[in-house]
């Protein structure tokens, strides 16, 4: 069992920065793909990040790849999601996910067994 916090969200403008982290405690997450989601109010959770077990491949949606970075210190127990650039439409709770099944760097919900409680990002116009 493995236990997800998000933290780093919080309300800022557009163009801004946001680094969000999310911690892991209950086991060490070294062999999990971890995963970024988000949830804008009314729409349905999207895949926004994956990263590989050690670190060395990424993948972006479309839609934010320009902008946003995912990372992991796996000595830290802890993933990262740096994101640039924002814009009104990343307004979402955003939420950290590990896949403990597998090692390809899914975009599925159902791929991940663990999830955090979310952080809330707010850009304002």
């Amino acid at each position: 069992q493995v236990q997800l916090v998000e933290s780093g969200g919080g309300l800022v403008q557009a163009g801004g920065t946001l680094r969000l982290s999310c911690a892991a405690s209950g086991r060490t997450i070294s062999s999990d793909v971890m995963g970024w989601f988000r949830q804008a109010p009314g729409q349905r959770r999207e895949f926004v990040a994956a990263i590989s077990r050690n670190g060395a491949a990424t993948k972006h949606a479309d839609s934010v790849s320009a902008r946003f970075t995912i990372s992991r210190d796996n000595a830290k127990n802890t993933v990262y999601l740096q994101m640039n650039s924002l814009e009104p439409e990343d307004t979402a709770v955003y939420y950290c996910a590990a896949n403990e099944w597998g090692t390809a760097l899914e975009i599925s919900l159902n791929k991940y067994k663990y999830w955090g409680q979310g952080t809330q990002v707010t850009v304002a116009s």
